[in-house]
């Protein structure tokens, strides 16, 4: 009896013993691939408004097939008061504003009292360019870098875009390189901080330039004008034609404004894939993309719903040239892709005064003088405000130290002035942003706001309004409209181990970088706190 019992404890200690081998082995099975090569794509103005309106319209390889095959996030919050630079930021190192020490492309200098671009770096030298960039003013390290360092550093970085700022931040400190679009010359351009020109770059700056072709490049109408949905009937009947002319001193802005300039793009991104081993050396490998959907703001009126949905329909047949080429490189399931939409830029052409709708127009320059006379009246003679910029003003420092005044004082008094002005819907000194008592949102606004480049108050112009002068080097100059319209945004994640599904709740942008991570099974960004997206 004692041997038969003893025999039967065997047998189930081998049961168990084999079952959780079998376990074990059947779990090893089902664990995703470790994807060869990530993509990321930042869209600006990407709206999951114009997805659904238009995806009869989309082919099967574009939009469609990231929508049908990823995971769609179709609330991702980056919180208040960011634009493209930021928002790239956001995603690429899991941190606000902050930390990463990105708050926008343009900061204010107080010491030369004028803007200059978030990335300026004297030490460096531009490259096809007069623009000395790099990524010294990134605080915090990147998806690129982690990539990069992930196997010793010799994983791939390449990025392209229109723009530096979204070129520069996807590329990281450690990338391979990092390319953009002259405004002034048309080149491919980039910093001498990265060390790396790929070929097609080289060939299409002295071969194929940008220059070459813009004389006689339109962008009108990919489908008939009846094709397109919400339309007005006048826009039907004289749809759009642009040109880039060779006498418009912009004409380099607004080609990287359009649909045009994202063909461009795809195009490289496509010779990178073909010509460069990327996903397929054993490392992973990055490669990088900007595209911008935003609303063309070079149009003959105000109502520019044609150029934008023909920029949607353009883009989705970008993508699919995208996909194929990645499909081409790696193989089906071996890449993982993510694309992330941003906020667009406010458009600057409004007809609110004719249709009686509540506006008016705010001026800065106006703002300044006024509340320069009224510090003069409280504390006597001085040039008491240095600037403006971005809803931000600037007191002089050194004057109130000077005069031995309490700075939160005179910014307490400034701020109590600026909220009595026409076009001010509210006030908000650094000190109440910095104890979270400014808004409804002030957590939020805290969170993308870096003090070393915020002004000592800053104000809430009433929506509807134009801002009459604040301008900014390299935008578009023209007047914008004050909005506070919510704007969700959408990223889809596609690749292995991700379950195609759509999740409407609401997302923190910052969570995006430790889910690309997670599925790469690399090491976050340095600075991103919160957890991965379960996909």
């Amino acid at each position: 009896m004692r041997k038969k019992k003893r025999t039967d404890i065997q047998h189930k200690i081998l049961c168990a013993v084999l079952l959780t081998l079998v376990t074990a082995s059947a779990g090893a099975q089902t664990a995703p691939k470790r994807p060869q090569m990530v993509v990321g794509i930042m869209v600006e103005g990407l709206s999951q408004d114009y997805l659904d309106l238009l995806h009869n319209h989309f082919t099967d390889g574009g939009f469609k097939r990231l929508m049908r095959d990823g995971a769609t996030l179709s609330n991702v919050d980056y919180g208040p008061g960011v634009d493209a630079a930021a928002a790239t930021a956001i995603i690429y190192t899991g941190a606000a504003p902050s930390v990463n020490g990105i708050p926008a492309e343009y900061v204010y200098d107080r010491e030369r009292r004028r803007s200059r671009s978030i990335l300026l770096d004297t030490a460096k030298i531009g490259n096809f360019t007069n623009e000395t960039y790099s990524p010294a003013a990134i605080l915090v390290s990147t998806l690129g870098d982690e990539v990069r360092l992930d196997a010793a550093g010799t994983g791939w970085v390449y990025s392209v875009a229109p723009d530096p700022a979204q070129a520069i931040i996807m590329t990281g400190h450690a990338g391979n390189s990092g390319f953009w679009i002259n405004d002034h010359t048309g080149s491919w351009a980039t910093t001498t901080h990265y060390k790396d020109v790929p070929r097609s770059i080289s060939s299409r700056n002295y071969r194929r330039p940008i220059s070459a072709v813009l004389d006689t490049l339109k962008w009108e109408p990919l489908l008939t004008p009846a094709q397109y949905p919400d339309v007005p009937d006048y826009k039907r009947q004289y749809p759009f034609r642009h040109y880039f002319g060779r006498k418009d001193v912009d004409r380099y802005r607004q080609y990287k404004a359009s649909a045009k300039a994202n063909e461009e793009v795809t195009s490289i991104a496509e010779e990178y894939l073909s010509t460069m081993a990327l996903g397929t050396r054993g490392p992973v490998d990055m490669v990088n993309i900007g595209y911008t959907l935003s609303p063309y703001p070079y149009t003959a009126d105000g109502d520019n719903r044609m150029e934008t949905i023909d920029a949607y329909l353009r883009l989705d047949r970008d993508l699919a040239r995208l996909m194929k080429a990645i499909d081409h490189r790696t193989g089906a399931g071996n890449s993982l892709i993510f694309l992330a939409g941003y906020p667009a830029r406010p458009t600057s052409r409004r007809d609110d005064e004719k249709w009686g709708l509540p506006s008016g127009e705010f001026s800065p320059r106006k703002a300044i003088s006024l509340l320069n006379m009224y510090l003069i009246a409280l504390h006597g003679n001085g040039d008491w405000v240095t600037g403006y910029f971005n809803r931000n003003f600037y007191l002089n420092q050194r004057l109130i130290k000077e005069n031995r005044l309490d700075a939160s004082d005179v910014r307490a008094e400034a701020a109590e002035f600026l909220a009595r002005m026409s076009g001010v819907s509210g006030v908000y000194t650094i000190d109440d942003i910095i104890a979270s008592r400014a808004g409804d949102n002030a957590n939020e606004l805290k969170r993308n706001t870096l003090v070393k480049y915020a002004g000592d108050v800053v104000v809430n112009i009433t929506p509807g309004w134009s801002v009459t002068d604040d301008t900014v080097s390299g935008a578009v100059n023209a007047p914008q409209v004050a909005r506070e319209a919510f704007f969700p945004s959408t990223v889809i994640v596609m690749g292995p181990g991700v379950k195609p599904q759509t999740i409407d709740e609401k997302i923190d942008a910052r969570r995006i970088a430790p889910t690309v991570c997670r599925l790469l099974r690399i090491r976050s960004p340095g600075a991103a706190s919160l957890p991965a997206v379960r996909l």
